[in-house]
C-alpha cells in the first residue's frame, strides 16, 4: 500500500519516464562514480538495469555503516547526515572518477547521505542530502520529508528518483520537472560554478587530483603512456621520444603530465600552468596536470601505465639517496609501483656529461622487468629544456 498521496499507477508512470532519463544519461559522454550512504539504493538498479550502464557507471560505493563511512572519508564527520558530508562524498567520488575514466571524458562524482524512516520512530527529521561534482560545478540539495507520510521503501524511492534527476542535471540531460514531493516536504538547493583558474587552484591545494586537457585526436585506450616533466619549454625531443615510446608499447593513449606541485620547489602558479598547457594545445597533444610529484604516487594515480622517462631520471629513481639513503626503502617503494602494473620506458640522455641508455644503469634484479629500453638507434636527441632556456636568455 502506498501511504502518501501518489498512487502506484502514477509512480509506475514516473518510473517509466525515469527510464528514458537514464537512457539519456547513458548516451551522454559523462562517466560517474557514486557514493551512497543511508538511502537512494534504487538508483543503482535504475542505472544498471538500463542498457548502456557501462558507458556511465565506473563504480558504486555504499558506505552504509558509520565505520565504513569514516574510512571512506578518512575522518569522523561532525554529522554523518549533513550537507558537508554529501559534498565530501561527491568530491571523493569525482576524484575517483578522474582516476577510472576514459582519458578526456567528462566525469561526475555523486554523493548521497540520508536519515530515512527505519524500524523505530526517529526523534529527528527524515532528511537527505545530495551532491554532484563536475569539473566546473558543485551542486548540493537538502530535502526534508514529512514524518509519517511514507514507509521506508517509499522514502527511498523518492530519494532515488530525485538523485537520478540530479545526476541527469550534472550530465546536462533534461529531466521531467514534475515533483515527487508533497506540499509538506521541504527542499532547497544551491549551485557553485568554477572557472578554469579556480579548478587549477583546487588542484594545486589538493582538492582535486588531476585535470586532463585532451587536445589530441588519438582514440583513448585503457592503458596510458605518460611522459612526466616540467616541459619548460616543450621541445622536439619530448615529442620524438613519446612517438617512439608509443610505437614500442604497441597500444595505449599517449599523455604528457605536469605536476603542479614540486617536491623541492614552490608549486607552479595558475598562470605558469596555463602557459605550459598552451604549448600542448598548439601541437595537439593531450596533457594531464596532476598534484603528485613522486613516481610512487603517480603509479597509484595512473595504475597500469607506462611512464616515459630519460636515463637521468631512471638513475635518480633507483638511487637510495632519494629514499633517505635507505636501499630497502627504495626497493619496497618501486616494487609497490611494479605491483600497480606500471612500467618505465627509458630513453637515452646525457648523465654527468656522458650519453647513457638503460643498459648503462645498474637496475636491481627485482626491478629489471619493470624497465624497458628505448634503443639509441630509435631515439637520440641531445637537447634539454634547461639548455633551451639558457639559450633564450643569451
Amino acid at each position: 500500500m502506498v501511504s502518501n498521496e501518489m498512487g502506484e499507477g502514477e509512480w509506475r508512470m514516473r518510473e517509466s519516464g525515469m527510464k528514458s532519463v537514464v537512457e539519456a544519461i547513458h548516451c551522454s559522454p559523462f562517466e560517474a562514480v557514486l557514493h551512497l550512504a543511508g538511502g537512494a539504493s534504487q538508483v543503482v538498479g535504475s542505472l544498471l538495469s538500463v542498457p548502456g550502464a557501462s558507458n556511465t557507471v565506473l563504480q558504486v560505493v555504499v558506505p552504509y555503516s558509520k565505520m565504513s563511512l569514516i574510512q571512506l572519508l578518512r575522518k569522523i564527520p561532525s554529522q554523518f547526515c549533513s550537507q558537508q558530508t554529501a559534498q565530501d562524498l561527491a568530491l571523493l567520488a569525482y576524484n575517483r572518477a578522474l582516476q577510472l575514466s576514459t582519458p578526456g571524458s567528462p566525469v561526475v562524482g555523486v554523493g548521497f547521505t540520508g536519515s530515512l524512516a527505519t524500524t523505530h520512530p526517529k526523534i529527528g527529521e527524515h532528511r537527505f542530502y545530495m551532491s554532484t561534482r563536475t569539473a566546473d560545478q558543485l551542486w548540493v540539495s537538502r530535502v526534508t520529508l514529512t514524518k509519517g507520510l511514507r514507509t521506508r521503501e517509499e522514502e527511498d524511492r523518492v530519494s532515488s528518483h530525485l538523485l537520478i534527476k540530479a545526476i541527469a542535471n550534472a550530465c546536462k540531460v533534461p529531466a521531467a520537472s514534475v515533483s515527487v514531493l508533497s506540499e509538506s516536504d521541504v527542499s532547497d538547493e544551491c549551485e557553485t560554478q568554477f572557472n578554469e583558474d579556480q579548478q587549477l587552484e583546487q588542484l594545486i591545494n589538493g582538492q582535486i587530483c588531476l585535470k586532463i586537457y585532451p587536445f589530441a585526436n588519438d582514440i583513448p585506450a585503457e592503458r596510458k603512456i605518460i611522459m612526466p616533466g616540467s616541459f619548460n619549454p616543450l621541445h622536439d625531443g619530448h615529442l620524438k621520444l613519446m612517438d617512439v615510446a608509443t610505437r614500442i608499447c604497441g597500444e595505449g593513449y599517449p599523455c604528457f603530465e605536469i605536476s603542479a606541485v614540486n617536491a623541492d620547489k614552490p608549486p607552479l602558479s595558475v598562470s605558469q600552468i596555463k602557459d605550459r598547457i598552451k604549448q600542448f594545445e598548439e601541437v595537439g597533444k593531450t596533457v594531464i596536470i596532476s598534484n603528485q610529484p613522486y613516481f610512487y604516487k603517480k603509479a597509484e594515480l595512473f595504475p597500469g601505465s607506462a611512464f616515459v622517462i630519460g636515463a637521468d631520471t631512471a638513475v635518480r629513481l633507483i638511487n637510495p639517496k632519494y629514499y633517505d639513503g635507505n636501499y630497502n626503502k627504495m626497493l619496497n617503494i618501486l616494487v609497490g609501483c611494479k605491483e600497480t602494473g606500471c612500467t618505465f620506458l627509458v630513453g637515452g640522455r646525457n648523465v654527468d656529461g656522458a650519453f647513457k641508455v638503460l643498459e648503462d644503469i645498474d637496475v636491481p634484479e627485482e626491478l629489471k622487468d619493470m624497465f624497458v629500453s628505448v634503443p639509441a638507434e630509435q631515439f637520440r636527441m641531445d637537447i634539454s629544456s634547461t639548455e633551451i632556456r639558457k639559450r633564450s636568455i643569451l
